[in-house]
């Protein structure tokens, strides 16, 4: 049988985004662990731009986090995760767009006025959290914004729990606690051609 394709690398926030939503929707794909240092060339031929995480089909190449999630949750959404307001697909959009790039000044240069602009977005979430972004369970834009929440939270872990924020914190230590969170971050070798082929998810994730 044949199983799409994902390059990955365990622990960029985007490809973790990627493998949760594949793992909610149970569809087992060929994972291909990628060292962005050394980039398999098979990563470069698919997709040019030498991103990951990527998801090949027999249909499509695809190589956007958001799209992999979205591509598998239309398939089956056995959680509900789709089921959300479109407030929720707005509050993916600012987190990518806004979110992201202050965490980026922050985690890479030091920028600490990025801090600041990225706390005000942290804080939002913290007042709508209850105890998710849409309610009792876990949606798409929980899964699609938290693998970088936790990124920013890991830059300076005593000061993130040193603030005012704690349906965030609880939230967020909810998620990396979790099996789900355990399951998608398990390490696999480097991938070369000539592997033998590793499953993804290797049981259901929930």
């Amino acid at each position: 049988m044949t199983y799409p394709i994902l390059y990955s690398f365990r622990r960029c926030p985007y490809a973790m985004r990627a493998r949760l939503a594949l793992a909610s929707a149970g569809i087992p794909c060929e994972l291909r662990e990628i060292l962005l240092r050394d980039k398999a060339p098979e990563l470069l031929q698919t997709s040019p731009k030498g991103t990951v995480p990527v998801l090949v089909t027999k249909t499509a190449v695809i190589d956007e986090s958001l799209d992999i999630m979205l591509w598998a949750l239309n398939r089956n959404d056995p959680e509900g995760w789709l089921d959300m307001p479109e407030s929720g697909h707005s509050l993916i959009t600012r987190s990518d767009t806004e979110f992201k790039p202050n965490l980026d000044a922050y985690k890479y240069k030091d920028d600490i006025s990025a801090r600041t602009r990225a706390t005000a977005f942290l804080q939002e979430l913290d007042a709508r959290l209850s105890p998710n972004l849409f309610g009792t369970k876990p949606k798409l834009a929980d899964m699609a914004i938290v693998t970088f929440v936790r990124q920013f939270a890991f830059v300076d872990k005593p000061w993130f729990d040193a603030q005012d924020w704690p349906n965030l914190s609880n939230w967020l230590q909810d998620f990396i606690t979790s099996p789900r969170f355990a399951a998608i971050m398990q390490k696999h070798p480097k991938w070369q051609a000539g592997d033998a082929p590793t499953l993804f998810p290797d049981s259901n994730i929930h």
